[in-house]
Formats: structure tokens, sequence, C-alpha cells
């Protein structure tokens, strides 16, 4: 698949993320995907096990997209995904193969509040 295809793949998935729509949200995985969540050193094996475990999460999810930047079979998806309203800053990279994500590694940060000594070199965004 070429970038616009996987581009239009990872659109179509993040709208579904966003609209709680399981299937939809799915489709862009390989069967025997492997997802890797490094802060709580878990790894998921298979479409099957990572819908079931989506589909069970007990908070209610927001997702607010930064950016999506890659080419060929590897793309970044910058975005929050709030949890009951607390937004969590998160970086998803996946790994295209055949057209379908084969790898995928989340990483979620927790934000904290800007040390003051830095004022003078940042400025602040939403």
């Amino acid at each position: 698949m070429g970038d616009q295809e996987n581009r239009a793949a990872l659109d179509r998935h993040w709208a579904a993320s966003a609209a709680g729509d399981q299937d939809a949200e799915h489709e862009i995985y390989h069967d025997d995907v492997v997802v890797d969540y490094p802060q709580s050193g878990e790894r998921i094996h298979g479409r099957h096990n990572l819908q079931a475990l989506r589909s069970h999460h007990p908070a209610k999810l927001d997702f607010t997209m930064r950016r999506i930047l890659g080419n060929g079979d590897l793309w970044v998806t910058e975005y929050a995904i709030a949890y009951d309203g607390k937004p969590v800053p998160t970086v998803s990279v996946m790994e295209f193969r055949d057209g379908k994500v084969a790898h995928e590694t989340q990483y979620f940060a927790d934000p904290f509040p800007p040390p003051a000594w830095r004022a003078q070199w940042v400025e602040l965004v939403p």
C-alpha cells in the first residue's frame, strides 16, 4: 500500500476510535498484530484480544488528535486520550505490513505542570 492508502486507513481508524465503533476501529490491524504498552510492560497478541481488551475499558474515552506523520510502512500519531475527562498525552507508532498494522507501540504520559525555572524559554500550548 502507498502513503495515501495508509494515511486514509489511519484517518478511518482514529475516527472510528473517537466514535466508539469497535469493529471499524480494529479493521486496520492484521489478525496476528502485536501491540506493546511499554509503561505497563504489557503485550497484546492478536486483533481479537486487542479488540476485546479495548471494548472492556471501564472509562469513557475521548480522543484529540494532534498530528499524524509517516510514510511507507511506518506511521506516528500524536494525540490525547481523555479517560473520564482526564487527558493523557499519547503517541502511537504503527508499522504496516501488506496494508494492515502488524505492530503498534503506544506510549502514554501523564501531564505535569511546567516548572517555573523554564518559563523564560518556553511558551505554553493547549
